[in-house]
């Protein structure tokens, strides 16, 4: 990789008219089968755009569809991880018809979200600094969060008489129960790195200069690991939550009988059995 995901560069002032290349403002590179997502407009926080967002969305759907990759890290560069959605440009609320609100919120936020949560293979979010609103809400989304000390994370709606949006209700209550879920979205308060780990929002929290280090020892650990039993894994925890027990274990039955299809599979088998350390190749 050519650039250091987590290094900001010199770039103009960003105008909606597009000074600024979409590939610059959305980052992307593959290195050793990661995919790394990068936000690269810290003179806004990292806020998204529309066609940012989309960008972001295709990058995930490809990160799924390619045999080469098999992990995903989603950084930003500067101060913010992401301050939440860009709000400018949208229709006056008095020109708006009813619908309209339901329909922006489904093709877009909601979108975003489930572009992560269904990726198949793992991501790993490496908050860099504050992530607000629907930036803390695709942080929530990640498989693995790691965070710098000076991250915080904000859920900022009710600060601006919002109801949460970017399946926040939904990542928040079943990460941290319904009662922690509406202090954190009713008060709207910061919530420092340290607290996020405590309260299980995030996995580790290092010192700034070791975000990037840590996050490609992460993924490329998980790179090297038998991706589709990791991508069923995911699926079986991601709806244990909306399912009853029978229907989990019919669907973890399903995804045992999925995997034992696998290359990787009999490669774990053997190498057990061959008391060597396994070659999974992702497939």
């Amino acid at each position: 990789m050519t650039d250091s995901p987590l290094t900001s560069r010199e770039a103009p002032e960003f105008h909606l008219s597009a000074e600024k290349s979409l590939d610059s403002l959305i980052r992307h590179a593959t290195d050793n089968a990661v995919s790394w997502i990068t936000l690269d407009r810290p003179e806004a926080m990292n806020a998204l755009t529309w066609d940012q967002r989309e960008r972001v969305i295709a990058l995930l759907a490809a990160a799924s569809a390619d045999p080469g990759v098999r992990a995903v890290v989603i950084t930003a560069t500067g101060r913010g991880f992401c301050a939440g959605a860009d709000l400018r440009g949208g229709p006056p609320a008095g020109e708006r018809v009813p619908g309209d609100v339901a329909r922006i919120v489904r093709l877009g936020a909601q979108r975003l979200i489930a572009a992560v949560l269904d990726c198949e293979k793992p991501v790993i979010a490496a908050v860099n600094g504050t992530a607000a609103g629907i930036g803390a809400h695709l942080a929530f989304a990640c498989d693995l969060v790691l965070a710098a000390e000076p991250a915080r994370f904000i859920e900022v709606f009710a600060r601006r008489g919002l109801v949460p949006d970017g399946g926040g209700a939904y990542l928040l209550t079943r990460l941290v129960g319904p009662q922690r879920a509406k202090e954190l979205m009713f008060f709207g308060d910061a919530l420092s790195a340290a607290d996020a780990e405590r309260i299980g929002l995030v996995n580790r929290v290092v010192p700034p200069k070791e975000l990037e280090k840590t996050a490609r020892e992460w993924s490329e650990r998980l790179a090297a690991g038998p991706t589709r039993a990791l991508a069923l894994t995911k699926q079986l925890v991601n709806a244990s939550l909306d399912t009853d027990r029978g229907s989990a274990f019919a669907a973890e039955a399903a995804a045992q009988e999925i995997n034992m299809t696998t290359a990787d599979a009999t490669e774990g088998v053997s190498s057990f059995v061959e008391r060597r350390s396994p070659r999974y190749e992702g497939r």
